[in-house]
């Protein structure tokens, strides 16, 4: 079994901007030069997440919804009170949805389902430039 590091670099504009990182992660699967296995991408940042959707605008637009209504950034948070930055609901949306994901890859291919795109999303509540580290594992 082989581990190979490669990294993703991200320019957002925070307050849930979502970006469609798919293609560059296969491009790292493809350029590690092995066929089968698993890459894990993992975004050390606690104020940003990875999942899978649907990449169209309702998708999008229903996901963002969706962490307004759960976790409103006009909500009291301790977060704020203690650094008076104004990003405790990005902490909270972040660790609601997870710094990692992890995707087999067979003969150099994404297992990804028809519809389903891998997402960044940067909830922070300024732009951030970020850098993903995607691990690889295979033969």
């Amino acid at each position: 079994m082989t581990a190979i590091t490669s990294s993703i670099r991200i320019a957002s504009r925070g307050d849930a901007d979502i970006q469609d990182i798919t293609a560059q992660i296969a491009e790292c699967v493809k350029g590690s030069g092995l066929q089968n296995g698993i890459v894990c991408v993992f975004c050390p940042s606690s104020t940003s997440a990875l999942t899978t959707i649907e990449f169209e605008n309702g998708c999008l637009s229903d996901l963002r919804r969706v962490f307004d209504e759960i976790v409103p950034p006009e909500k009291a948070y301790q977060h704020n009170v203690r650094w008076d930055d104004g990003n405790g609901h990005s902490h909270v949306r972040a660790a609601m949805l997870g710094a990692s994901l992890t995707i087999p890859f067979v003969k150099t291919r994404l297992t990804l389902g028809t519809w389903q795109q891998v997402i960044f999303v940067d909830f922070d509540n300024r732009p951030r430039q970020r850098e993903l580290v995607v691990q690889i594992l295979g033969e």
